[in-house]
Protein backbone atom coordinates (compact mmCIF):
# COMPACT_ATOMS: atom_id res chain seq x y z
CA UNK A 1 0.00 0.00 0.00
CA UNK A 2 1.60 3.23 -1.35
CA UNK A 3 1.97 5.64 1.72
CA UNK A 4 -0.07 9.16 1.42
CA UNK A 5 2.50 11.16 3.11
CA UNK A 6 6.40 11.50 2.81
CA UNK A 7 8.37 10.39 6.31
CA UNK A 8 10.58 12.19 7.56
CA UNK A 9 13.33 11.92 10.19
CA UNK A 10 15.44 15.07 11.43
CA UNK A 11 18.25 14.30 13.79
CA UNK A 12 18.79 17.09 15.76
CA UNK A 13 15.70 18.57 15.84
CA UNK A 14 15.58 20.74 18.54
CA UNK A 15 18.63 22.90 16.79
CA UNK A 16 18.65 26.15 14.94
CA UNK A 17 18.35 24.06 11.40
CA UNK A 18 16.59 21.14 12.68
CA UNK A 19 13.57 22.85 14.07
CA UNK A 20 13.42 24.97 10.77
CA UNK A 21 13.21 21.99 9.02
CA UNK A 22 10.75 20.43 11.16
CA UNK A 23 8.43 23.31 10.33
CA UNK A 24 9.19 23.57 7.08
CA UNK A 25 8.58 19.86 6.28
CA UNK A 26 5.27 20.10 8.20
CA UNK A 27 4.01 22.43 6.09
CA UNK A 28 4.84 20.68 2.67
CA UNK A 29 2.22 18.08 4.13
CA UNK A 30 5.11 15.19 5.79
CA UNK A 31 5.06 13.22 8.52
CA UNK A 32 8.15 14.02 10.77
CA UNK A 33 10.13 12.32 13.43
CA UNK A 34 12.16 14.45 15.25
CA UNK A 35 14.78 12.66 17.76
CA UNK A 36 16.42 14.27 20.81
CA UNK A 37 18.25 13.40 23.32
CA UNK A 38 17.15 11.93 26.70
CA UNK A 39 19.51 14.73 28.73
CA UNK A 40 17.94 17.36 26.34
CA UNK A 41 14.41 16.71 27.09
CA UNK A 42 14.10 20.17 28.99
CA UNK A 43 15.32 22.05 25.62
CA UNK A 44 12.19 21.70 23.66
CA UNK A 45 12.03 25.52 23.18
CA UNK A 46 12.31 25.71 19.59
CA UNK A 47 9.68 22.76 18.87
CA UNK A 48 7.45 23.49 22.21
CA UNK A 49 4.61 24.90 19.79
CA UNK A 50 5.01 22.62 16.97
CA UNK A 51 4.46 19.95 19.36
CA UNK A 52 1.37 21.35 20.97
CA UNK A 53 0.01 22.13 17.83
CA UNK A 54 0.65 19.36 15.47
CA UNK A 55 -0.33 15.64 15.51
CA UNK A 56 2.25 15.20 12.35
CA UNK A 57 5.25 16.16 14.75
CA UNK A 58 6.41 12.64 16.58
CA UNK A 59 9.30 13.09 18.82
CA UNK A 60 11.82 10.39 19.89
CA UNK A 61 14.37 9.70 22.87
CA UNK A 62 17.93 8.67 21.79
CA UNK A 63 21.60 9.89 20.93
CA UNK A 64 23.93 9.70 17.78
CA UNK A 65 26.33 8.21 19.95
CA UNK A 66 23.62 4.93 20.87
CA UNK A 67 23.55 2.80 17.82
CA UNK A 68 20.66 0.66 19.20
CA UNK A 69 18.00 3.46 19.52
CA UNK A 70 18.93 4.87 16.13
CA UNK A 71 18.69 1.42 14.65
CA UNK A 72 15.16 1.10 16.45
CA UNK A 73 13.85 4.09 15.09
CA UNK A 74 15.30 3.62 11.70
CA UNK A 75 14.07 0.47 11.31
CA UNK A 76 10.53 0.74 12.57
CA UNK A 77 9.54 4.25 10.69
CA UNK A 78 11.26 3.52 7.27
CA UNK A 79 11.64 7.12 6.83
CA UNK A 80 11.30 8.58 2.75
CA UNK A 81 14.18 11.57 3.92
CA UNK A 82 16.46 11.36 7.21
CA UNK A 83 18.42 14.95 7.66
CA UNK A 84 21.20 14.89 10.16
CA UNK A 85 21.49 17.82 12.13
CA UNK A 86 22.74 16.87 14.93
CA UNK A 87 26.60 17.44 15.81
CA UNK A 88 28.54 19.43 18.51
CA UNK A 89 29.06 22.47 15.84
CA UNK A 90 30.73 25.26 18.46
CA UNK A 91 34.10 25.19 17.48
CA UNK A 92 35.97 26.34 20.48
CA UNK A 93 34.05 24.18 22.19
CA UNK A 94 35.06 21.07 20.12
CA UNK A 95 39.17 21.97 21.61
CA UNK A 96 37.63 21.78 25.15
CA UNK A 97 36.09 18.02 24.44
CA UNK A 98 37.62 16.83 21.39
CA UNK A 99 37.05 12.89 21.78
CA UNK A 100 33.56 13.81 22.47
CA UNK A 101 33.00 16.23 19.34
CA UNK A 102 34.69 13.78 17.03
CA UNK A 103 31.95 10.98 18.13
CA UNK A 104 29.44 13.23 17.69
CA UNK A 105 30.35 15.24 14.48
CA UNK A 106 32.39 12.73 12.51
CA UNK A 107 32.19 8.90 14.01
CA UNK A 108 28.44 8.57 14.31
CA UNK A 109 27.61 9.55 10.61
CA UNK A 110 29.33 6.29 9.63
CA UNK A 111 27.06 4.64 12.32
CA UNK A 112 23.97 6.19 11.24
CA UNK A 113 24.61 5.37 7.13
CA UNK A 114 25.42 1.96 8.52
CA UNK A 115 22.36 1.70 9.65
CA UNK A 116 20.82 3.00 6.88
CA UNK A 117 22.19 0.33 4.47
CA UNK A 118 20.84 -2.75 6.89
CA UNK A 119 17.53 -1.30 8.11
CA UNK A 120 16.30 1.72 5.23
CA UNK A 121 18.52 1.16 1.93
CA UNK A 122 15.82 2.95 -0.08
CA UNK A 123 15.74 6.54 2.21
CA UNK A 124 17.49 9.53 1.41
CA UNK A 125 20.11 10.58 3.44
CA UNK A 126 20.69 14.79 3.57
CA UNK A 127 24.44 15.86 5.69
CA UNK A 128 25.33 19.42 6.35
CA UNK A 129 29.08 20.10 6.06
CA UNK A 130 31.16 23.10 7.26
CA UNK A 131 32.75 25.44 5.71
CA UNK A 132 35.66 25.31 8.63
CA UNK A 133 36.79 21.59 6.63
CA UNK A 134 38.45 24.54 4.48
CA UNK A 135 40.10 26.00 7.41
CA UNK A 136 43.20 25.99 6.08
CA UNK A 137 42.42 27.60 2.52
CA UNK A 138 44.74 30.12 0.72
CA UNK A 139 42.18 30.79 -1.96
CA UNK A 140 39.64 34.18 -2.31
CA UNK A 141 36.78 31.94 -2.92
CA UNK A 142 35.77 28.15 -2.20
CA UNK A 143 34.24 25.78 -4.38
CA UNK A 144 33.21 22.16 -4.12
CA UNK A 145 36.62 20.81 -5.04
CA UNK A 146 38.61 23.13 -2.71
CA UNK A 147 41.22 20.61 -0.55
CA UNK A 148 40.08 20.25 2.65
CA UNK A 149 42.16 21.23 5.51
CA UNK A 150 40.50 21.27 8.74
CA UNK A 151 41.83 23.57 11.79
CA UNK A 152 39.61 22.40 14.73
CA UNK A 153 38.27 19.49 15.80
CA UNK A 154 34.32 20.38 14.92
CA UNK A 155 35.93 20.81 11.49
CA UNK A 156 38.07 17.73 11.44
CA UNK A 157 34.45 15.68 12.30
CA UNK A 158 32.82 17.03 9.21
CA UNK A 159 35.14 16.31 7.00
CA UNK A 160 35.08 12.32 8.21
CA UNK A 161 31.67 13.08 7.76
CA UNK A 162 32.24 14.12 4.45
CA UNK A 163 34.42 11.09 2.98
CA UNK A 164 32.20 8.34 5.09
CA UNK A 165 29.15 9.80 3.26
CA UNK A 166 31.03 10.11 -0.12
CA UNK A 167 32.15 6.13 0.82
CA UNK A 168 28.74 5.26 1.41
CA UNK A 169 27.03 6.18 -1.63
CA UNK A 170 29.64 5.46 -3.92
CA UNK A 171 30.52 1.75 -2.79
CA UNK A 172 27.08 0.81 -1.56
CA UNK A 173 24.40 3.49 -3.75
CA UNK A 174 23.10 4.89 -1.26
CA UNK A 175 21.11 8.54 -1.66
CA UNK A 176 23.29 10.69 0.48
CA UNK A 177 23.50 14.16 -1.03
CA UNK A 178 24.61 17.57 1.63
CA UNK A 179 25.44 20.81 1.65
CA UNK A 180 28.89 23.02 2.80
CA UNK A 181 27.25 25.06 4.62
CA UNK A 182 28.93 28.81 5.33
CA UNK A 183 27.77 30.13 8.50
CA UNK A 184 24.25 30.87 9.13
CA UNK A 185 22.09 32.31 11.86
CA UNK A 186 19.09 33.21 13.12
CA UNK A 187 16.87 34.50 15.69
CA UNK A 188 16.83 30.83 17.28
CA UNK A 189 20.56 31.05 17.01
CA UNK A 190 21.84 30.22 20.63
CA UNK A 191 23.49 32.76 23.19
CA UNK A 192 26.82 30.86 22.72
CA UNK A 193 27.32 32.22 18.94
CA UNK A 194 28.75 35.65 18.38
CA UNK A 195 25.95 37.06 16.47
CA UNK A 196 23.44 36.14 18.88
CA UNK A 197 25.50 36.92 21.51
CA UNK A 198 25.52 40.20 19.79
CA UNK A 199 21.85 40.74 19.28
CA UNK A 200 20.93 39.52 22.67
CA UNK A 201 23.90 41.84 24.74
CA UNK A 202 22.01 45.02 22.27
CA UNK A 203 18.95 44.11 23.26
CA UNK A 204 19.55 44.42 27.01
CA UNK A 205 22.13 47.11 26.65
CA UNK A 206 19.47 49.20 25.47
CA UNK A 207 16.58 48.31 28.05
CA UNK A 208 19.81 48.91 30.97
CA UNK A 209 20.04 45.45 31.62
CA UNK A 210 23.75 45.06 30.57
CA UNK A 211 26.67 47.51 30.63
CA UNK A 212 29.22 46.14 27.98
CA UNK A 213 29.41 43.39 25.37
CA UNK A 214 32.59 41.57 25.96
CA UNK A 215 33.91 40.28 22.05
CA UNK A 216 37.50 38.38 21.30
CA UNK A 217 38.66 39.11 17.15
CA UNK A 218 36.05 41.64 16.06
CA UNK A 219 37.85 41.82 12.88
CA UNK A 220 37.55 38.26 11.66
CA UNK A 221 35.34 38.23 8.23
CA UNK A 222 32.65 35.54 8.12
CA UNK A 223 30.13 34.75 5.34
CA UNK A 224 26.95 35.01 7.11
CA UNK A 225 23.66 33.84 6.01
CA UNK A 226 19.88 33.03 7.15
CA UNK A 227 19.66 29.87 8.95
CA UNK A 228 15.73 29.72 6.68
CA UNK A 229 16.94 30.31 3.66
CA UNK A 230 19.88 27.33 4.09
CA UNK A 231 17.34 25.10 5.38
CA UNK A 232 14.49 25.43 2.34
CA UNK A 233 18.03 25.45 0.01
CA UNK A 234 19.03 22.10 1.98
CA UNK A 235 15.46 20.86 1.24
CA UNK A 236 15.51 21.12 -2.55
CA UNK A 237 18.81 19.59 -2.84
CA UNK A 238 16.71 16.36 -0.93
CA UNK A 239 14.55 16.59 -3.88
CA UNK A 240 17.21 16.35 -7.36
CA UNK A 241 17.62 13.14 -9.01
CA UNK A 242 21.22 12.93 -8.65
CA UNK A 243 22.27 12.90 -5.17
CA UNK A 244 25.13 15.70 -4.69
CA UNK A 245 26.85 17.90 -2.53
CA UNK A 246 26.64 22.13 -2.72
CA UNK A 247 28.44 24.79 -1.17
CA UNK A 248 25.76 27.26 0.27
CA UNK A 249 26.87 30.74 1.51
CA UNK A 250 25.98 34.48 0.78
CA UNK A 251 29.39 35.02 -0.94
CA UNK A 252 30.13 37.76 0.64
CA UNK A 253 31.94 38.77 3.98
CA UNK A 254 31.57 40.65 6.75
CA UNK A 255 33.54 41.62 9.67
CA UNK A 256 32.53 41.01 13.13
CA UNK A 257 32.79 44.72 14.11
CA UNK A 258 30.43 45.63 11.02
CA UNK A 259 27.89 43.08 12.40
CA UNK A 260 28.36 44.96 16.23
CA UNK A 261 27.65 48.11 14.39
CA UNK A 262 24.71 47.51 12.84
CA UNK A 263 23.19 45.70 15.73
CA UNK A 264 24.07 48.91 17.63
CA UNK A 265 22.68 50.89 14.40
CA UNK A 266 19.58 49.53 15.19
CA UNK A 267 18.59 50.96 18.52
CA UNK A 268 20.63 54.06 17.79
CA UNK A 269 23.80 53.27 20.09
CA UNK A 270 27.19 54.12 19.69
CA UNK A 271 28.87 50.74 19.78
CA UNK A 272 32.50 52.45 21.08
CA UNK A 273 30.81 52.63 24.54
CA UNK A 274 30.03 49.44 25.09
CA UNK A 275 32.32 46.54 23.47
CA UNK A 276 34.86 45.45 25.20
CA UNK A 277 38.18 43.07 23.50
CA UNK A 278 39.08 40.34 25.66
CA UNK A 279 42.02 37.87 24.63
CA UNK A 280 40.95 34.91 26.33
CA UNK A 281 37.68 35.15 23.84
CA UNK A 282 39.78 34.08 20.92
CA UNK A 283 39.86 30.93 19.01
CA UNK A 284 42.73 28.77 19.90
CA UNK A 285 43.40 28.41 15.49
CA UNK A 286 43.52 31.73 13.62
CA UNK A 287 40.42 32.28 12.00
CA UNK A 288 40.59 32.66 7.97
CA UNK A 289 37.93 34.49 6.19
CA UNK A 290 36.16 31.93 4.21
CA UNK A 291 33.74 32.90 1.06
CA UNK A 292 31.86 30.42 -0.69
CA UNK A 293 31.74 30.14 -4.21
CA UNK A 294 28.03 28.87 -4.90
CA UNK A 295 28.55 28.86 -8.72
CA UNK A 296 27.19 25.27 -8.70
CA UNK A 297 24.21 26.02 -6.81
CA UNK A 298 23.22 28.73 -8.51
CA UNK A 299 23.34 26.40 -12.09
CA UNK A 300 21.71 23.52 -10.67
CA UNK A 301 19.85 24.45 -7.87
CA UNK A 302 18.93 27.75 -9.27
CA UNK A 303 20.14 29.59 -5.53
CA UNK A 304 20.16 32.62 -4.65
CA UNK A 305 20.92 34.54 -1.46
CA UNK A 306 17.51 35.97 -0.03
CA UNK A 307 18.51 37.80 3.06
CA UNK A 308 21.36 40.12 3.10
CA UNK A 309 23.27 41.35 6.33
CA UNK A 310 21.15 44.44 7.31
CA UNK A 311 18.16 42.06 6.99
CA UNK A 312 19.67 39.35 8.72
CA UNK A 313 20.42 41.85 11.65
CA UNK A 314 17.12 43.32 11.77
CA UNK A 315 15.42 39.99 12.12
CA UNK A 316 17.71 39.23 15.30
CA UNK A 317 17.41 42.48 16.55
CA UNK A 318 13.40 42.81 16.44
CA UNK A 319 13.02 39.15 17.97
CA UNK A 320 15.67 39.86 21.13
CA UNK A 321 14.09 43.71 21.68
CA UNK A 322 10.92 41.72 22.26
CA UNK A 323 12.13 39.09 23.96
CA UNK A 324 13.90 41.87 26.65
CA UNK A 325 10.87 44.06 26.15
CA UNK A 326 8.68 41.47 27.38
CA UNK A 327 11.39 40.25 30.69
CA UNK A 328 11.81 44.03 31.26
Amino acid sequence: MKKNKKIALILGVTGQDGSFMAELLLKKGYVVHGLIRKSATGNLRNVSKIIESNKLFKIHHGDLLDFVSITNIISKIKPDEIYNFADQDHVRWSFELPSYSFAVTGASVINILEIIKEQSPESKFFQPLSSNMFGGSNNSRQNETESLTPRSIYALGKVTAYHACKLYRDVFGLKICGAIFYNHESEIRPEEYVTRKITKAVARIYYGKQKTLKLGDVNAKIDWGYAKDYVEVSHKIMQQKKPDFFIIASGKKHSVLEFVKKSFNYVGLDYKKYIKIEKKLFRPSKTVSLVGNTNKAKKILKYRTKTNLDKLVSIMMENDLKLEKNNY
